[in-house]
């Protein structure tokens, strides 16, 4: 948290009331983007201590080679409400290809945006142009190129145009403010810092025709409502539930992204409630959101909560996670029910069932979230422990033990334990998986002579794999000249 002096939160506090005093003089919420509100360096605290150095260094140069910059959105917003900045965007009128001249650490990203990387090791400032409006007849600094698709989804837009409609083009009020390193100010086009402080999330422009532009922008609503602890304004909300259909249009590779922001930010309960609400869930995972609402599965809705509460703590004790874990904790109920599913109508083996049950659901989900390759093979290797960990007779507890994946497929019996009671969920032999999860917990304490011994103590599995003996054959009898 950064700390801010009471002197500056007063100037900015006061300044916002006549901002929100003038409004309702002139009874409209509509901001003037041809005269923004400007904060001297003493009506704010954005201060570039709180700032990255390559991403002041990015400001600079660009200030030297002639261009205007402006750190913007998101960095500037979390300095005022008194948050350590995570990103640091960079809005200027170079065009790319004249940001990529200044710096030679520079990569040419995107087709529907073109923005410009600059790469500082593992720190990547990212600065974009100068948006400009679609219906502009004039040609600014480059080739118009805009496409929209019949429901006004923006397809592709590298429209360039002024800070003015920089500002009027960005999604939130809260992010149309800009600082300059220049003249130390915050510009505030959109009323933004009224709303900082007010607490709200609300859109610059007609709701509907932004969300049309844009379909991730109701997903970005609530992930700002939640990571900021506003609230999104009614206006705002209003059509996110008719136009949540739209975003069926989203590509699946953008969704995983914007599943890793929702779900792996330390907000993942209050996300998934939001997105419930606003039906936007089943975008995500159609299969869980339709066991959800059929109520087809006991413990789904209480093991997913589970699940992402882990997450959350996990994330905000900067403890490692991985997607993986929750993709499975999400999918665990619609692969069982895939696998009872091929039991009841075919004769395959257990193994082929699974492995069968698993190219069902897997393709089913990656046409709503592309996961990568790397997560999937997370995701069997955490569901076939399962029942790896039921199977501890023999040598089979100690080669569970070195399985890579031990830890991920021990954490995920643990769920499983906490959520489905000793009365209903029964593995091998009749122990409960309250009973399992504490052997396991056990047995990892132990040393190698006491783990033998509670190997010993197993009951050999009767639905396992049988070890067949191979039949001697008989001696050939070679047969004799005077039998012929």
């Amino acid at each position: 948290m950064i700390k801010l002096g009471s002197t500056i939160i007063k100037s900015v506090i006061n300044l916002c009331k006549k901002v929100l005093g003038k409004a309702r003089k002139n009874n409209s919420n509509q901001p003037s983007f041809e005269q923004p509100i400007i904060l001297s360096r003493d009506q704010h605290p954005v201060s570039r201590k709180h700032m990255s150095h390559n991403a002041l260094k990015v400001l600079y140069r660009l200030n030297k080679g002639g261009y205007d910059a402006y750190l913007v959105g998101g960095g500037v917003r979390d300095i005022i409400l008194g948050l350590e900045p995570k990103d640091f965007d960079i809005a200027t009128n170079a065009t790319p290809e004249q940001i990529k001249t200044l710096f030679r650490n520079c990569r040419l990203i995107g087709r529907r945006f073109r923005l410009a990387h600059i790469v500082f090791g593992r720190e990547i400032i990212e600065v974009a142009t100068f948006r400009g409006h679609h219906d502009s007849d004039e040609d600014k600094n480059c080739q118009k190129t805009s496409k929209q698709s019949e429901d006004g989804m923006l397809l592709r837009d590298n429209i360039y145009g002024s800070i003015e409609e920089d500002a009027e083009r960005r999604d939130f009020t809260i992010n149309a403010l800009y600082y300059s390193a220049k003249d130390f100010k915050v510009y505030d086009f959109a009323n933004g810092v009224a709303d900082v402080y007010a607490k709200q999330i609300r859109l610059i422009g007609d709701p509907e025709t932004r969300y049309r532009e844009d379909p991730v922008r109701m997903l970005r609503a609530i992930r700002f409502a939640t990571k900021l602890d506003m609230e999104i304004h009614p206006d705002t909300k209003a059509p996110i539930k008719s136009l949540a259909p739209l975003m069926a249009n989203i590509p699946p590779a953008r969704l995983f992204e914007e599943f890793l922001k929702l779900f792996m930010s330390g907000k993942a309960v209050e996300n998934f409630e939001l997105l419930r609400n606003y039906s936007l869930f089943q975008y995500f995972f159609p299969a869980v959101d339709q066991q959800l609402n059929q109520k087809s599965q006991l413990y789904i809705a209480d093991f997913i909560a589970l699940a992402m509460k882990n997450t959350d703590y996990r994330v905000n004790n900067d403890q490692r996670v991985t997607p993986a874990f929750l993709f499975a904790a999400m999918l665990w109920y619609p692969m069982q029910e895939h696998i009872q599913r091929l039991n009841r109508e075919t004769k395959l083996t257990p193994q082929d069932a699974f492995f069968g049950a698993l190219s069902e659901v897997m393709s089913e989900q990656q046409r709503s979230i592309a996961i990568p390759k790397r997560f999937q093979a997370v995701m069997k290797d955490i569901w076939i422990l399962q029942e790896k960990l039921a199977r501890r007779d023999g040598k089979r507890a100690f080669k569970a033990l070195e399985h890579p994946k031990f830890r991920a497929g021990y954490d995920f019996l643990l769920l499983r334990a906490e959520i489905e009671t000793a009365a209903d969920s029964h593995v091998e032999h009749g122990s409960s998986l309250q009973e399992l999860a504490k052997w396991w917990g056990d047995f990892q304490e132990c040393n190698v002579e006491t783990q033998q011994v509670m190997v010993k103590s197993i009951v050999p599995s009767k639905n396992g794999p049988r070890r067949t003996t191979r039949k001697r054959r008989k001696p050939r009898v070679e047969s004799s000249s005077s039998d012929a």
